[in-house]
């Protein structure tokens, strides 16, 4: 019986830099889902947020030759993806005020997780840009804090921070609800 062997993210890597799309298409096909999500917290709509993760891996196909080899894979992808979908919800203003409406609905990030009940949802849609993106990322998204980092383009010790004091504002504000 042949046992099947993973290939790692940087044997795959090596091999697009030597051309191989078949090795890039299996990196796609690996970090996809979370490319995705990244880029959902960060533009908070379904479509943005596809079109940011498919640029995103085009970027770095492109750019595949400056990747620096020995480094992890999925936090240079997960920042050049953060960066599609920051670019994006910024050029997508007047569309942004149509989704926070939406805000309350189920999103795919959070469908899958047993804390995504309603009222946390909600107080989760009533925090400021940094504080939602950084609960999602770390929470629904299951991101470490280093992967947050380079998706929200900060330092790890700025993660935890803010987790921290994201994390009290939504303990507040679920009180707040709660009475």
């Amino acid at each position: 019986m042949l046992a099947l062997v993973s290939t790692s993210d940087e044997v795959l890597v090596e091999r697009a830099r030597d051309g191989d799309r078949e090795a890039f298409g299996e990196l796609v096909a690996r970090h996809q889902a979370v490319a995705f999500r990244v880029a959902y917290v960060l533009s908070r709509d379904a479509a943005e947020a596809e079109d940011a993760a498919q640029e995103g891996f085009a970027r770095a196909f492109g750019a595949i030759d400056r990747f620096r080899p020995g480094a992890p894979f999925r936090p240079w992808l997960l920042t050049i993806v953060a960066n599609q979908a920051r670019n994006r919800a910024r050029s997508a203003g007047r569309r942004r005020r149509l989704t926070e409406r939406a805000a309350l609905q189920l999103t795919p990030a959070a469908a899958d997780t047993p804390q995504a009940d309603p009222q946390l949802r909600a107080a989760i849609a009533q925090l400021d840009d940094r504080d939602r993106e950084v609960i999602w990322l770390r929470f629904f998204a299951d991101l470490s804090e280093a992967e947050t980092a380079a998706a929200l383009g900060c330092r790890p010790g700025t993660v935890k921070s803010r987790t921290s004091r994201a994390l009290d504002r939504l303990r507040a504000q679920l009180g707040e609800n709660a009475a």
